[in-house]
Order: C-alpha cells, then structure tokens, then sequence
C-alpha cells in the first residue's frame, strides 16, 4: 500500500528519505554520504545565509527609522 505524501515541513519516513538519497546520488554519480554533506552545506547556507542578510538590512536601516519607531513606543 503507497504511503499518502507527507504535508509540508514535515520530513518523509526514514525509509523514503532513504531510497530518495540513493536514486539522487546514483543518478548524479555521487555517494549518498556525499549527497547528504552537500544538502547539510546547502541547508547551511541557506538558514544563515537569509539570517545574516537580514541582520545586515536591520543594521543598515533601522537607525533611519530611530526616532520614528521611538515615538510609537512611548
């Protein structure tokens, strides 16, 4: 019996997670080892990545708002 798709953010059964690992690998010619370090590099880069723009954004934009955010919070 076919398991239903999983919904979104949650992570597939191990298994699934499993043979997905090894069909990509197999068709890139890569290990799965290497298949995981890469996506983990990837999931890296892409978590801080989009945190660290931010950062940068906020300290760049926030002190021209300075005193206009002040008085909203008196």
């Amino acid at each position: 019996m076919p398991r239903p798709p999983c919904s979104a953010g949650q992570e597939p059964p191990r298994g699934d997670v499993s043979e997905a690992l090894r069909r990509s690998a197999e068709l890139e010619s890569r290990s799965v080892q290497d298949d995981i370090a890469r996506q983990a590099v990837r999931d890296y880069f892409e978590r801080d990545g989009k945190r660290e723009l931010l950062d940068r954004v906020l300290d760049r934009e926030l002190p021209r708002f300075a005193q206009a955010l002040e008085r909203l919070g008196q």
